[in-house]
């Protein structure tokens, strides 16, 4: 059903296109509104459609469609008015900006389908919200100079969403009540305005800001208030704090106001705190009257820097002015020193190492000069104090200093008590007092120590020991020779170290319970504030390598270079192309390889691992044994035994077969002193003697055997005249030379005269000549023509003989040989001596040496006895015949 309100529309639209005109040209639909609209999203908007100037299509042909839209509006929104008018109510939801078409099916006719641009028509749909009504409008007039400037600014909070098709614009108005009024638009959230000259100081202004846009508008709060409520003045200046010896915990505090009193009376506020601390104290306001320039502190801590500020207030407080830092005067310390040990024990002896320490008195109230000490070992109270000088540096870090007082050695069941008293330039503190127990005679300690480190701190957790009586409790904390403390009150069950730690820094932390300066045993743990990766890795010693195994050692990384707790060491090794890793744990110190090859050479490397990381050490190498230790001693000590087994074989077979080796290696050789040839004489008989074994010497004596019981034949007697040159057994035969046989051929010497000069010429050489036979041997014919025995002469350098020096035993020897010769077969003679001519005319008779008959030469023919011969004998040139 259409209602009155839409027909009357319908009807306008009808009037006014034929007034425009040109829609009968151009456009057979038009819609209402046909401008843009500006619609608040969340509402409803309704638009209406209407056919002109054509019966080409009806109401039923229309349709309407948004733009960035696919889809048609449903036809559940429509409702047709009549024949040649539709409308449609849509809902406003997106905040992007729109076109709502209303068109006609272009299949209705081809007139339709040919003109579309006639059967379409559309308004732009523009969305936003209405404005909200601002917010905590303040404005301020700030200083300028010595006087308060005519800008006026404000500033206001908004409220509600805007969008950019539907901005929000803002005027500030500012009324000066009874005089002029001032306003300034702007799309933010600030503006100001000029009063003019000057500042209205003691007039009322009121002030608000009034938001609009296309969907609506709104004010904020009006405010009025005096002028002067809304100045901001300049902070005080030029402030001093000075500090007097007889008020040391009340400074005076002198300021310059920043205006004049003409615009106003001023009030002021003050704070102050410690160097170091976060905390400000305030002094209270109504302890500051208005319109003063001056103020004294109270409950400072004497000989502490302290950071002064104050600010003023006309309308709104100005800012706080520069920090004015002071120091107090001192005053007589209020606490106690902070007194604390440390024990050590002594190697070998019942003893402890102690050292008492004391950090200044929390008040020292100035700075500590000197701290006098007693230390009572049993109940006398008659021992003097003794003074100890404190140096007077002072922690830049805020940190207490700590003084050693004294260091002493303790007997292990002794018990002593510290008193001490510190004193500054004003005098002295309360006294603190320590007891040390006997050994053994210690308080229990806490239990189920916890320390951990968590933002950036290192806290502990402890429960009480059992019993009652402690008063207080100390938590140290020591890294290397650095030691610091500090105390807890006995409720105390979590705390945090308040102390500067330091990253990467192993601390030993301790919790000990006191009872009434009774000090417990310690809980303690290791632990890092940070940890981290180790800066280098462990220090490698010298390998130990074997045959199939080494030993591998290393030094600890110094502490101050862990950077944290080593968990384990990786040990790795590299050889014959395989890589092998072996893991110990973080406490151990070496380790030895096995199943090593041997003759091989090996790198190594060890990595030292913490939580947060590693780090290797250098790499190192060695080459294993080709033998295990031991091996080529035993193999030495094998060969030597065997050897020294075979040197005592021998030995022994020596010593049982010595006579053999003896006559094989060392035969027997006859001593020249035992020789008869020296008086040894053809015309003198020879003494029978025993021959003697092995008494034959470098001349050979050729003998003529004469046991056949032949007489010797009547030319041989010739020969036998021939003294002092035969020599006939064999027994007699010269053993000079020292061997069997001569080394070296020698020139022989005949009867001539040269023989003679050549004796002459050596005097030291000794002739020696041998007797050739001239008779037939063994019955041969004989030379028909007897000749002279012939002699032939040799040099030797031997020494004579006792018998060459004796001629009366050469005649004796002489005669012996004559008797023999007799009785020996004279054909065997002679064949003898054609033997020997024949020889001789081969050789030449230049040296006639012969060894000694050997015993097989002697025993070819035993029937026949001694072969006879003619011997070789040595005979001095003196001696030769005539």
């Amino acid at each position: 059903m259409v209602s009155a309100g839409e027909l009357l529309l319908l009807a306008g639209l009808v009037l006014a296109v034929p007034a425009k005109g040109g829609f009968s040209q151009t456009n057979h639909l038009v819609t209402a509104p046909q401008t843009t609209q500006f619609l608040e999203i969340g509402s409803n908007f309704k638009a209406t459609c209407m056919i002109i100037n054509t019966t080409e299509v009806t109401a039923d042909d229309l349709y309407w469609k948004l733009s960035k839209t696919v889809d048609t509006v449903s036809k559940e929104l429509y409702t047709k008015l009549n024949e040649s008018a539709i409308s449609v109510t849509i809902p406003v939801t997106s905040v992007q900006s729109q076109w709502l078409f209303c068109r006609a099916k272009e299949g209705k006719s081809s007139y339709v389908y040919l003109n579309p641009g006639k059967f379409m028509y559309g308004v732009q749909l523009k969305k936003g919200y209405p404005p909200g009504k601002p917010e905590n409008v303040s404005c301020v007039a700030v200083q300028e100079k010595t006087t308060i400037s005519s800008i006026f600014s404000c500033q206001w909070a908004t409220v509600g969403r805007q969008t950019s098709d539907v901005p929000t614009e803002y005027t500030l108005n500012v009324v000066v009540i009874h005089s002029q009024n001032y306003n300034v638009s702007t799309e933010g959230t600030h503006a100001q305005v000029d009063l003019g000259d000057t500042y209205p100081h003691f007039m009322n202004l009121e002030v608000w800001v009034e938001a609009h846009n296309k969907l609506g508008k709104i004010e904020s709060e009006h405010i009025t208030q005096d002028a002067n409520s809304f100045v901001k003045t300049n902070p005080p200046s030029d402030i001093k704090v000075i500090s007097e010896k007889d008020f040391p915990t009340s400074p005076l505090m002198n300021w310059t106001q920043p205006i004049d009193k003409t615009y106003g009376k001023l009030k002021y506020e003050i704070r102050f705190c410690a160097i170091g601390s976060p905390n400000w104290t305030y002094v209270p306001k109504s302890d500051i009257a208005m319109d003063i320039q001056s103020f004294r502190l109270q409950s400072l801590q004497p000989y502490t820097e302290y950071i002064t500020q104050v600010r003023c207030q006309l309308g709104y407080w100005s800012n706080w002015s520069d920090n004015t830092t002071t120091k107090t005067a001192e005053d007589r310390p209020t606490s106690k020193p902070d007194v604390w040990r440390t024990i050590a024990e002594v190697d070998g002896k019942n003893e402890r190492r102690v050292q008492f320490i004391s950090k200044d008195p929390v008040f020292a109230n100035g700075r500590i000069i000197t701290f006098d000490i007693k230390i009572q070992e049993q109940k006398n109270d008659n021992l003097q104090w003794d003074t100890i000088l404190v140096n007077g540096s002072e922690s830049s870090d805020g940190q207490r200093v700590i003084t050693v007082l004294k260091d002493m050695l303790l007997a292990d069941l002794k018990a002593v008590k510290l008193y001490v008293t510190a004193s500054n330039s004003v005098g002295k503190s309360p006294m603190a007092s320590l007891l040390i127990l006997a050994k053994g005679h210690e308080y229990p300690p806490v239990k189920g120590l916890k320390v951990w480190s968590a933002e950036g701190k290192l806290w502990l957790q402890w429960t009480p020991p059992n019993g009652s009586g402690v008063s207080e409790y100390v938590v140290e904390w020591v890294s290397g020779d650095q030691t610091d403390w500090q105390r807890e009150n006995k409720h105390t069950r979590l705390t945090a170290i308040k102390g500067n730690l330091e990253e990467f820094v192993r601390y030993t932390v301790s919790v000990y319970s006191i009872y009434s300066g009774r000090i417990g045993k310690p809980a303690s743990k290791e632990v890092y504030l940070k940890d981290g990766a180790p800066l280098e890795g462990p220090v490698r010693l010298n390998d130990k390598p074997g045959r199939n195994e080494a030993e591998l050692g290393w030094v600890e990384i110094p502490l101050h270079r862990r950077r944290g707790f080593i968990t384990n060491y990786t040990i790795n090794y590299k050889g014959g192309g395989e890589t092998h890793e072996i893991t110990v744990p973080g406490n151990t110190t070496s380790y030895t390889l096995k199943s090593l090859s041997s003759n091989t050479k090996y790198d190594t490397w060890i990595n030292a691992l913490t939580v947060r990381g590693s780090a290797q050490s250098s790499t190192q190498s060695f080459t294993t044994l080709k033998y295990a230790p031991g091996e080529v001693e035993g193999i030495v000590v094998g060969v030597s035994l065997g050897f020294l087994f075979v040197v005592l074989m021998t030995m022994l077979l020596c010593v049982y077969k010595k006579d053999v080796i003896k006559e094989n290696l060392w035969p027997r050789i006859p001593n020249p002193g035992e020789s008869t040839i020296g008086s040894w004489s053809p015309d003198y008989p020879l003494k029978a003697e025993t021959p003697k074994e092995n008494c034959l010497s470098g001349i050979s004596v050729l003998d003529v055997d004469v046991c056949d019981g032949k007489s010797v034949f009547e030319e041989d007697k010739a020969c036998l005249p021939l003294k002092k040159d035969k020599y006939l057994s064999e027994e007699h035969s010269s053993g000079i030379g020292g061997s069997s046989c001569m080394s070296s051929p020698r020139q022989s010497v005949s009867d001539s005269d040269e023989g003679s000069d050549m004796a002459d010429t050596t005097a030291s050489t000794v002739q020696y000549s041998s007797v050739v036979a001239s008779n037939g041997y063994k019955g041969q014919t004989p030379n028909p023509h007897p000749q002279q025995a012939v002699f032939s002469r040799s040099e030797s350098t031997q020494p004579l003989l006792d018998s060459e020096e004796n001629p009366d035993m050469m005649i004796q020897e002489g005669s012996r040989q004559s008797q023999r010769f007799k009785q020996e077969n004279p054909a065997e003679i002679h064949l003898l001596e054609m033997d020997q001519q024949q020889q001789e005319e081969e050789e030449g008779v230049e040296s006639l040496d012969f060894c000694p008959l050997d015993e097989e030469s002697e025993q070819t023919n035993p029937s026949e006895g001694q072969s006879a011969g003619s011997s070789y004998m040595s005979q001095r040139e003196g001696y030769r015949p005539q």
